[in-house]
């Protein structure tokens, strides 16, 4: 991977990570059109840890009232990390078992692009109730159907930033609190597919190169917080669901390439 490759995805996954278009969708289409065949996910994985770093780092606050609030033996908090443990099962499961599956799903363009129009139904399925929601977290049941909304996601071209966020809306969360939710349950299920790529990790690096892989890792960290960001202030203008029609555009678009190429 040279440089310019590596600028160019770091940008991609920042700002597709957050923003409810598929990262990994994007990252598959990017690879492809700038001639780039990396070895597994490990490129992926890499730059999802760029990403969770942003997710620290905008949530920061946040995080650390969970911390200290869990340390303390607070109620609340426990009951948070709890929703948060909910969610992350339904994804972890499956991703462990069905490994394999979703990593050759990778290298098929066409499904990519049939991903990408289905995250755009998902998106315009939420256009009614964007801003009707007054909870601050789910329930239980609330915070199992966000995780196996999550699981979706583990299918390049799938967000899942907006199948997890839809689902928080569908909830009746508030949009700021669903999109809090959702950000901070990525934050295992990265760590989890990090975890399972190191025996792999020093193999891949020397094929893909320490360099670019930090220059990438470092542009999708920035424009990651960026993202997060935007994100957010769409949400509590009822412009979610807007994103529909760029996932309709580029699924049609990259099916079409996936079929004349």
């Amino acid at each position: 991977m040279t440089y310019w490759q590596g600028l160019v995805l770091g940008v991609v996954q920042g700002l597709t990570e957050f923003l409810p278009i598929s990262s990994s969708g994007h990252l598959v289409v990017a690879e492809t059109a700038i001639g780039l065949a990396t070895p597994g996910v490990t490129v992926e994985v890499a730059l999802h840890v760029a990403t969770l770093f942003a997710v620290v780092f905008v949530y920061r606050g946040r995080l650390w009232s969970l911390i200290w609030g869990t340390v303390r033996g607070h109620s609340v908090a426990w009951g948070y990390v709890g929703l948060l443990a909910i969610g992350t099962v339904p994804a972890a499961v499956i991703g462990l078992l069905f490994a394999d599956v979703f990593e050759r799903t990778f290298d098929s363009l066409l499904a990519v692009g049939v991903n990408f129009m289905f995250t755009g139904f998902v998106l315009w399925s939420v256009r009614h109730v964007a801003r009707q929601g007054t909870a601050r977290e789910p329930k239980a049941v609330g915070a199992a159907g966000i995780g196996i909304a999550q699981m979706f996601a583990l299918f390049p071209g799938i967000s899942r930033s907006g199948t997890t966020v839809a689902a928080g809306l569908w909830l009746r969360l508030e949009p700021a609190s669903a999109a809090e939710f959702s950000f901070v349950l990525a934050i295992p299920a990265i760590i989890g597919a990090a975890v399972l790529q190191i025996p792999r990790l020093s193999t891949d690096m020397a094929s893909v190169g320490s360099g670019p892989l930090a220059l990438s890792f470092v542009c999708a960290l920035g424009t990651g917080i960026v993202a997060i960001k935007v994100l957010v202030l769409l949400l509590e203008r009822g412009a979610f669901h807007r994103f529909a029609f760029y996932c309709w555009s580029i699924g049609g678009a990259t099916m079409l390439w996936a079929i004349v190429r």
